[in-house]
């Protein structure tokens, strides 16, 4: 599933490569089923076990919920704020990352609220981490901070991983909402382990069932892998361009989403390439 951003729409890809649109129509703000409904800038989505697909809609600070059949809802959100709360008394920031875990709890990089947000399954919305202030220290539930978080991730165990963009820091967050850096430190793009590595404003984030992280490096054209004792490595790209192929003989133009299936093939939204890419497991 691939969120069109500044065509306003929901797009699947099936595993031949057929490309239908799920749902959406013109920038606006509608629930309904299919091209009924619309989008204003959706930024990611993430896929729940049953079908349901969750939507950061970005300009309209929502996060949005389509069911197998196609109909669109509106999970929780209402106009540009902060507020915890359930449904539509709660409200969001420019929400980027989404992310959903096997108990139905939906995971939301708050961008510029900076701020990590949780709604159950229910529609209730509490805030994990992260504060008004923004900054990127460590530590529990708002006493650590972000800049514009634009990914999130949640592994098996339920812990949370997020691009800290503008701080060019890949975090952790426990399930008790401690925050730790687990890699990056300068806007850079050096492999290594922990700080001794650094991107260049990492969007899009995922994670495979042995906890290897797998970043969108954006500025810097590169597709990352984190191992989770924190060794960065690069797995793809090079300077900016459009080449299919290996390793650094790979090229992409600001890629910012990523996702990874059950046998370890990664999918890249290149984005300045209007494309999407498929890379197999080679690493």
């Amino acid at each position: 599933f691939v969120a069109d951003t500044f065509n306003h729409l929901i797009r699947k890809i099936s595993p031949a490569g057929e490309v239908t649109t799920l749902a959406g129509s013109t920038d606006g703000y509608a629930d309904g089923k299919g091209n009924t409904a619309s989008f204003s800038r959706p930024a990611s989505c993430a896929v729940d076990a049953s079908g349901n697909v969750f939507v950061a809609d970005t300009f309209n600070h929502r996060i949005r919920k389509i069911s197998p059949a196609g109909e669109v809802t509106t999970l929780a959100g209402s106009i540009a704020g902060y507020a915890d709360g359930k449904g539509n008394s709660a409200s969001f920031f420019n929400p980027q990352g989404v992310a959903v875990d096997a108990s139905g709890n939906v995971f939301v990089a708050d961008t510029l609220n900076h701020r990590i947000r949780k709604i159950s399954p229910l529609g209730e919305v509490t805030t994990l981490a992260g504060n008004t202030n923004g900054g990127h220290a460590d530590g529990t539930g708002g006493a650590a901070s972000f800049v514009g978080p634009m990914g999130i991730a949640v592994d098996a165990r339920g812990y949370l991983y997020v691009s800290d963009s503008p701080n060019c820091l890949i975090r952790k967050i426990s399930p008790a909402g401690e925050v730790t850096t687990l890699a990056g430190s300068t806007p850079g793009h050096a492999d290594g382990t922990g700080s001794a590595a650094s991107f260049t404003v990492p969007t899009g984030i995922a994670v495979d069932s042995s906890g290897n992280l797998f970043v969108a490096d954006s500025f810097n054209h590169l597709i990352r892998k984190i191992t989770p004792v924190g060794v960065v490595t690069t797995l793809a790209g090079s300077t900016q361009g459009h080449s299919d192929g290996t390793g650094a003989f790979a090229t992409f133009y600001n890629p910012v989403g990523i996702a990874v299936d059950a046998r370890g093939i990664l999918y890249v939204a290149d984005s300045f390439n209007h494309l999407i890419r498929k890379m197999a497991p080679s690493y």
